[in-house]
């Protein structure tokens, strides 16, 4: 079983830990019989009106257990997590969901959220008509509403970057295609024939692999340029300080 846990509006402008990288260091409080899946980070709609603090992006962990007695655990923990790391003067927000819960509303209000306006209210009639946890921790409580969106975006399937997966940020630069898929990231072609790549093709990354949230899977976007198969979203890694 997978169990979603959304995070937002824990940093304020200026912070060294933003929601991204915040999301990733809960990995550190997990108990020994979960597993991280991945971190994912969404783009929600960028309005004057939204009090976001730099680019309105939630983030997503989500764990492998083995049942949802633990669950519990993982609210508390996070709660905590929050505690310790959210920047004073932030409206932090926390969600936490079960794949096998009924999602759809969630899914729905996650989407909505990417083009829309949403308020506190909205979010938590969507979170009880769920029967997942949502709560708030400091501030205005906003982040409820980036929290439970995350959640939705990624029981979606078809939003996000991740952050972590399979420990992309000590990946090689170039990388081997059958060294992604075996990690569990499937390359996919963006050239006007979606070719297959054959799995002793070299991915150069610029030392950054991005994957996205394609279907319920980690997907690295390719496309030919010179003559190389490069990756799209390259960046440094000395660039993710706030991721």
């Amino acid at each position: 079983m997978k169990v979603y846990i959304g995070f937002d509006d824990t940093d304020v402008v200026g912070a060294a830990i933003g929601t991204g990288r915040l999301a990733r260091m809960y990995e550190d409080k997990l108990p020994q019989d979960v597993r991280l899946w991945g971190v994912l980070r969404h783009q929600l709609l960028v309005d004057s009106r939204i009090p976001y603090t730099s680019h309105n992006s939630p983030a997503c962990v989500v764990v492998q257990v083995a049942d949802g007695e633990v669950i519990p655990r993982l609210i508390s923990l996070a709660i905590a997590h929050l505690a310790e790391l959210a920047s004073p003067g932030s409206d932090p927000g926390l969600c936490v969901a079960r794949d096998d819960a009924p999602l759809q509303p969630a899914i729905e209000f996650g989407i909505s959220c990417t083009s829309t306006i949403r308020t506190q209210d909205d979010a938590r009639s969507v979170a009880a008509a769920c029967g997942i946890h949502l709560s708030g921790h400091g501030g205005t409580n906003d982040g409820i509403i980036g929290a439970l969106a995350a959640v939705g975006l990624t029981a979606f399937g078809w939003s996000g970057r991740f952050l972590e997966f399979g420990r992309l940020r000590k990946l090689p630069d170039p990388i081997r295609v059958d060294r992604l898929t075996t990690l569990g990231m499937q390359p996919v072609c963006l050239d006007r024939d979606a070719s297959v790549l054959p799995p002793d093709a070299m991915i150069h990354t610029g030392g950054w692999v991005s994957p996205r949230l394609w279907g319920g899977q980690a997907a690295v976007p390719v496309q030919k340029e010179d003559g190389r198969w490069v990756a799209l979203g390259k960046k440094p890694r000395d660039a993710d300080t706030a991721e």
